[in-house]
């Protein structure tokens, strides 16, 4: 997947599509008029400059996506390790919990991630 950047309000249009999808454009209009307060020309403004960007399109007035949320945050966080952490995953993690205490649960959850990991490898 190509880095597609966006910003913040950018991003919470592309989660109410994501949310709504597919989804024809008058009701999306409706859901943003409703979600972020906007006018039909935002709405339509926004959603341009998505689907110029290769993430949204609008094909006979329905709105679906071209990258799933999963994918481009999943993107989104692979950039953030790579820009911030120069592609550390150990460097991130250990930044993240020096200022957030894990609970067992999620501790629990990523050695099962790890160890699913060794077991396909």
């Amino acid at each position: 997947m190509s880095e597609i950047e966006l910003a913040n309000v950018q991003e919470r249009f592309a989660d109410i599509v994501w949310a709504n999808e597919p989804v024809a454009s008058g009701d999306l209009v409706k859901v943003c008029a409703e979600e972020l307060n906007w006018k039909k020309p935002t709405t339509y403004t926004v959603l341009r400059k998505l689907c110029e960007k290769g993430l949204l399109q609008n094909e006979d007035g329905m709105v679906t996506s071209l990258i799933s949320k999963e994918e481009f945050y999943s993107a989104k966080s692979e950039q953030i390790v790579e820009d911030s952490y120069e592609g550390s995953l150990p460097a991130f993690i250990a930044a993240f919990t020096s200022r957030r205490k894990l609970s067992k649960k999620e501790v629990d959850e990523i050695q099962k991630m790890i160890d699913d990991f060794r077991k396909k490898r």
